[in-house]
């Protein structure tokens, strides 16, 4: 298969704030992972001497297969950019290639490395290496084509809330699962059963995979690919949702079907601007918040159905 790399290069002088809202462009048009390019990074762990030069620019990178889904997804970032130059004064300019399957797949991967998401967890991409720190919990992923490694931020305030929140045993709905890495995390700390839902088949093999990849039951989990939560039945101790605000929103009318009493609902991919609406719409589904994490322009909400 070959895979339109499209690179949007940009100028703004909040650069952290543009990089997310144009990463979020990105998911809103059907991608769920890019690649973020910052001359201003600094690695959080040991990268090593043979670590990439910092780039020269400002730039967020996704990847498009190159079908009519695809150019739908393309036409539907391009207007989600206009909107957001109209609105923010980010100025930007696309750059594209068609590139084959083979050559993306050696190319891309110079982007990831390991990356503390949690001061106990850390998420490493199958290609490097990394020694684990005071008992840290490694999280294996390859991510695949279309999906990211996990670091981004609203991933790790998910796995906070999740070793927060998860009691041994526990059961575990992730709604819109990606790689799977909240699955895994929840695997690790000692969920007893997991269901993840996608609706892209692509996501449900590579979560699967992903799963597998990092020795978990295959008879603690299952994955599927599905609507939200239109076809899940049985009630669970954890619901996650790391996915757009306006998705959650929608979702939280069906959430109290599968949320056990006293059960806890955790959601993130929230940008902070819409943070009130999501709070909103969790009271008006009888959910109480019991904890807001923001960071970096982001939000995650922790909430419950009472007993």
């Amino acid at each position: 298969m070959r895979w339109m790399e499209t690179k949007i290069i940009f100028e703004h002088e909040d650069s952290r704030l543009a990089s997310d809202l144009i990463a979020d462009a990105f998911y809103e048009a059907g991608l769920q992972g890019v690649v973020v390019e910052s001359p201003e990074a600094e690695p959080t762990l040991d990268w090593g001497e043979d670590a990439e030069k910092l780039p020269e620019y400002h730039a967020i990178t996704g990847y498009f297969p190159e079908n009519d889904q695809g150019r739908h997804q393309y036409r539907e970032l391009e207007q989600g950019l206009e909107r957001l130059r109209e609105r923010t004064g980010i100025a930007y300019r696309m750059v594209c290639r068609k590139i084959d399957e083979q050559d993306w797949a050696e190319s891309w991967k110079a982007y990831f490395w390991p990356q503390e998401i949690t001061p106990g967890l850390v998420v490493k991409p199958t290609w490097r290496e990394y020694a684990p720190k005071n008992g840290q919990i490694v999280i294996e992923i390859d991510p695949g084509m279309a999906f990211g490694t996990g670091t981004h931020p609203t991933t790790a305030l998910c796995a906070q809330m999740i070793e927060t929140a998860l009691k041994p045993g526990d059961r575990m709905l992730d709604v819109g699962t990606g790689s799977g890495i909240l699955m895994i995390i929840a695997a690790r700390l000692g969920a007893s059963r997991m269901l993840g839902v996608d609706n892209d088949e692509v996501a449900v093999e590579t979560a699967r995979k992903n799963l597998l990849l990092n020795q978990i039951d295959p008879r603690t989990f299952e994955v599927v690919q599905g609507n939200l939560i239109d076809g899940v039945s049985g009630t669970f101790d954890l619901v996650t949702a790391n996915i757009l605000s306006e998705v959650i929103i929608r979702l939280l009318n069906d959430i109290p079907r599968v949320l056990a009493p006293g059960g806890l609902f955790v959601a993130s991919g929230i940008i902070e601007e819409n943070c009130g609406k999501v709070l909103e719409k969790m009271e008006q589904a009888g959910l109480t918040a019991v904890e807001t994490i923001i960071r970096e322009k982001w939000a995650a909400i922790r909430a419950m159905r009472p007993e």
